[in-house]
C-alpha cells in the first residue's frame, strides 16, 4: 500500500459526515479552484458587514489590561501552526527573562464553567486538547475560557506573569493587544483570498497589514518571518520510550489525526519516508479507543495534540509526532525589541 493510502475516514454520525463533506466541498473551491464560488458571492458580502459591525462594536468595548497582551492568530480557518508558534514564544520569554501566561479558548472542552486554570493533569476532554498539550511542553501557567478578558484576569490573580501570550483569538477584538502575530499557511496560504464563506477568510487578507508580524509555516525558509516546524522523534503513549523518526523510513503505520489541517501532518510522515494508511477525523475530536484500534497491528501514529485525549486508553503499539517550531534570529529580536518598547510604554 503505497505512503498516501487513504484509509478509513471519521464517519461518525449523519450529521458530522454531513458537515465533513461539506468542508470538503468548500475547501475545493477555496483552494482548488472548483467551480460554485460565485453563488457564495452573496453570502460572502453579508458575511463581511456583519463582521465589520462586530469588529466595530467589540473595539468600543476593547478592555485594557495592566501586563502586555501578544495574540497570536489567524485571518483563515483551519489549523496554521498557531500552538507550536505559542510554545516557541513561550521559551523565547522565559529564556528573556519574562514570565509568560497562556489564555486559550478551551475549544472542545465539555466543562461548562468558564474560566479554568489547566496544568499539565488536567483532563483534555474537560478542558479542551490545546490547553493541556501548552501546560506540558511550556510548564507556564494557562487558562482556557471562551470571554479573553475574563481568562486574563484570573490568570493574574492566580499567577505572576508579566506578559500574556493569546492562543487565538485575532478576531476577539474586546482584548486589547499590544502585539499581534498572524500564522500563514505557507503551502495553502490564503486560497483565493475571498472572505467566508466564498473563501477562508475571518477577514480580508488586507487585515495583515496592521499586524505587527505575519509569519509564514512553511517547509524551508522564504519568507521574511518563515517558521519551520521540525518533526524529529516519534514517542509511545503509555511510556517513556521515543525513537528517531528516522528508524521509521520504510515502515507501514496507520496515521490518525483529528487536527484541522490533516494534510500537513500526513506530508511531515510522509517525508520521513512512513508508509501511511490515512484515517482523517474533525478537529478536535474526542477519540475513543476504537478509533485507534486496528486488526493488522500496524504501529499507530498520531499528533501530539490527539495523544493527550487518548493516552488513557493507549497500548504499546500507539506513537505520537511531537514538532517543534523554528524561527530565525530575525524575528527573534524584532519581537523581543517590540516587546521591550510595548512594556516601557506601559509603566
Amino acid at each position: 500500500m503505497s505512503s498516501q493510502s487513504k484509509g478509513n475516514d471519521f464517519t461518525g454520525n449523519a450529521s458530522t459526515s454531513n458537515t465533513s463533506a461539506l468542508q470538503e466541498r468548500l475547501e475545493s473551491i477555496w483552494y482548488e479552484g472548483a467551480a460554485g464560488k460565485q453563488w457564495l458571492y452573496p453570502f460572502e458580502a453579508l458575511y463581511k458587514a456583519l463582521a465589520r459591525l462586530d469588529r466595530w462594536i467589540k473595539k468600543k468595548q476593547a478592555i485594557k489590561h495592566p501586563v502586555p497582551i501578544i495574540v497570536v492568530g489567524n485571518i483563515s480557518v483551519g489549523g496554521t501552526g498557531k500552538t507550536p508558534l505559542v510554545v516557541y514564544l513561550c521559551h523565547l520569554l522565559r529564556n528573556a527573562g519574562y514570565s509568560p501566561g497562556i489564555i486559550t479558548r478551551g475549544y472542545g472542552g465539555k466543562n461548562t464553567d468558564w474560566p479554568v486554570l489547566v496544568d499539565e493533569n488536567s483532563s483534555p476532554v474537560e478542558y479542551g486538547d490545546e490547553p493541556v498539550l501548552m501546560a506540558q511542553r511550556t510548564g507556564v501557567a494557562v487558562v482556557a475560557g471562551p470571554d479573553r478578558n475574563k481568562d486574563v484576569e484570573l490568570l493574574l490573580k492566580n499567577h505572576n506573569v508579566d506578559v500574556v501570550i493569546s492562543d487565538d483569538g485575532l478576531q476577539h477584538y474586546r482584548l486589547e493587544r499590544d502585539i499581534e502575530i498572524a500564522v500563514i499557511d505557507g503551502t495553502r496560504g490564503l486560497g483565493n483570498e475571498r472572505c467566508l464563506p466564498a473563501g477562508p477568510l475571518r477577514e480580508p487578507a488586507s487585515r495583515l497589514d496592521a499586524c505587527d508580524f505575519a509569519v509564514s509555516n512553511e517547509a524551508t525558509p522564504a519568507a521574511k518571518h518563515s517558521m519551520q516546524l521540525k518533526a524529529q522523534s516519534v514517542h509511545r503513549l503509555n511510556s517513556a520510550i521515543q525513537q528517531p523518526l528516522s528508524q521509521w523510513k520504510g515502515m507501514q503505520v496507520h496515521a490518525v489525526t483529528g487536527i484541522g489541517n490533516p494534510s500537513r501532518f500526513f506530508l511531515t510522515l510522509h517525508n520521513a519516508g512512513l508508509d501511511i494508511i490515512e484515517h482523517r477525523f474533525p478537529d478536535h475530536y474526542q477519540f475513543q479507543k476504537t478509533d485507534i484500534t486496528f486488526l493488522d497491528n500496524l504501529p499507530v501514529v498520531m499528533t501530539e495534540k490527539d495523544a493527550v485525549k487518548c493516552r488513557q486508553f493507549a497500548s504499546g503499539g500507539h506513537w505520537y509526532v511531537p514538532v517543534s517550531a523554528e524561527l530565525n534570529d530575525h524575528f527573534d529580536q524584532e519581537l523581543l525589541s517590540k516587546l521591550a518598547s510595548v512594556t516601557a510604554t506601559n509603566r
